[in-house]
């Protein structure tokens, strides 16, 4: 019992001497909290793909009362803006060239009767796919509007036999937000940079300001340090996840469909297993600016196969055989399904398994290199 007291006691003081390390200096408690808070609010307005006012440009060579409907759904959807409004078809290529526009909405002659009779009615899109991206979502955009502008016509004015229509209705995320996906990721990846910095930076900070040795000679043991050395990192990467949920659900207004409590047990995992990366990290570093090499090379990577930007179904096989590794990904895959899901804990088991076999290899690593380092 005596020993399990002075175990924790020596463990405590290591934290406390950590968290006032890191803490300490004003300007490092501004790079704790100000990337968050900063780069929360760039993701949440610019990482969207989303289209808001998209510019695009008409020819309408029919002038009837169908052509003029179909107009007035497409404006009214909120995203598209007409920028121009094009008198022949030789307009076309000119403003398409310049970048004005996304697209141009083609109306030919005789839109309206030949919808009236039935006939095939051709409505031209010519897309700017020098950014397919936003193209792609334009063309789906249109497409869909255009569909529903058929069947209803065809309701209103007999032209013939309504086609089946598609009732869509979006569980999890209602208007389609990639706001709603990108923030709920950034919970799980801001924490995982932090902590990973905070936890490489950690050692390899005692080395070159000259206390490292001052620290071997105290009665704590390597483990004894490596507990110390990581759990201020999981409370500040904790914190900064907090700011992140607090800027998601009150400023972005994204509401939590799940319990806090599972949310945090998965992100406590989540970091537990970046700590294992992040002090194998600095164990192997010499210097501080080794560590931020290491960590940033390492970052990249993890964003990239963690699915937030690229579907891992869309990645090469061996591609997602790496994912499997990658903790990002079962971070973010936690986060989406007990934020926006409002699952329970027992449904993101498959998730944390994987986490705590990552975390069962970093850490025992990070203490095999804390000690062939001190040897």
């Amino acid at each position: 019992m005596n020993s399990l007291v002075a175990f924790l006691r020596r463990v405590l003081n290591l934290c406390r001497k950590e968290l006032k390390v890191i803490l300490k200096d004003p300007a490092g408690r501004m790079v704790l909290f100000a990337p968050v808070l900063v780069q929360s609010l760039i993701f949440g307005y610019a990482a969207t793909l989303d289209l808001r006012q998209a510019p695009y440009a008409l020819l309408d060579q029919d002038h009837g009362e169908a052509a003029t409907a179909l107009v007035a759904r497409i404006e009214s959807s909120g995203a598209f803006q007409r920028a121009a409004t094009l008198r022949n078809e030789s307009d076309i290529p000119p403003i398409v060239n310049a970048g004005d526009v996304l697209f141009v909405v083609h109306i030919p002659p005789r839109f309206e009767s030949r919808l009236s009779n039935g006939e095939d009615t051709p409505v031209q899109l010519v897309l700017d796919a020098r950014n397919s991206v936003s193209a792609g979502t334009a063309a789906g955009y249109l497409g869909t509007i255009v569909s529903r502008f058929n069947a209803d016509w065809r309701k209103e004015h007999g032209g013939g036999e309504v086609p089946l229509t598609v009732d869509v209705r979006s569980w999890y995320n209602p208007n389609l937000e990639t706001r709603w996906f990108m923030m709920t990721a950034m919970i799980a990846n801001l924490s995982m940079l932090q902590t990973l910095m905070l936890t490489a930076l950690s050692v390899a900070r005692e080395r070159e300001q000259g206390t490292f040795d001052q620290l071997l000679v105290t009665p704590c043991t390597p483990t004894e340090i490596m507990i110390g050395k990581s759990v201020p990192s999981i409370i500040v990467g904790l914190a900064q996840a907090s700011l992140v949920v607090l800027i998601t659900s009150l400023w972005f207004r994204i509401p939590p469909a799940g319990s806090l409590v599972t949310l945090y047990t998965a992100l406590l995992v989540f970091t537990l297993a970046a700590v294992g990366i992040g002090l194998a990290i600095s164990a192997l570093a010499v210097s501080m600016q080794q560590a931020m090499l290491y960590t940033f090379v390492l970052m990249m990577p993890l964003v990239l196969l963690s699915g937030m930007t690229t579907p891992i179904a869309n990645m090469p096989v061996v591609m997602q055989w790496f994912t499997m590794i990658d903790p990002a990904r079962y971070g973010i895959h936690m986060v989406h399904r007990v934020y926006l899901e409002g699952v329970g804990l027992q449904a993101v088991l498959a998730d944390i398994l994987p986490l705590l076999a990552i975390a069962a290899v970093t850490l025992p690593t990070a203490a095999w290199l804390f000690r062939h380092r001190l040897t």
